[in-house]
């Protein structure tokens, strides 16, 4: 049997009345792959435009980076916009490093 640690970081939604937001809190990577599924489900199903909040995170690794980039692939795909909110460029320096940076427009505030 293989114990997991428990993950150090958590993905969280809130759908409110003009918008749904995803909040990438702590260290995101593959351990949260449940939760960021759950997340991108809630996401979709209720179609108004999409921000990704990484204010309060600490790591993204490249599951994390996958997963903002399938999120944007498939709201794209259903014409839902998806903006990034993130004040400590925590996912916007990977973004920069792998050339992507330019996929998920800034959130204005």
């Amino acid at each position: 049997m293989i114990d997991r640690a428990p993950a150090a970081g958590t993905i969280r939604v809130d759908a409110q009345d003009t918008k749904t937001v995803i909040s990438l809190v702590g260290e995101i990577d593959a351990a949260l792959r449940d939760e960021a599924g759950a997340c991108m489900g809630v996401a979709l199903v209720n179609g108004l435009p999409v921000v990704i909040d990484s204010t309060l995170a600490t790591f993204i690794d490249s599951s994390g980076i996958a997963f903002v980039l399938q999120l944007h692939l498939a709201a794209s795909a259903e014409q839902i916009p998806v903006t990034l909110l993130d004040p400590h460029r925590v996912l916007r320096d990977v973004l920069e490093m792998v050339g992507l940076s330019g996929e998920v427009p800034a959130a204005t505030v």
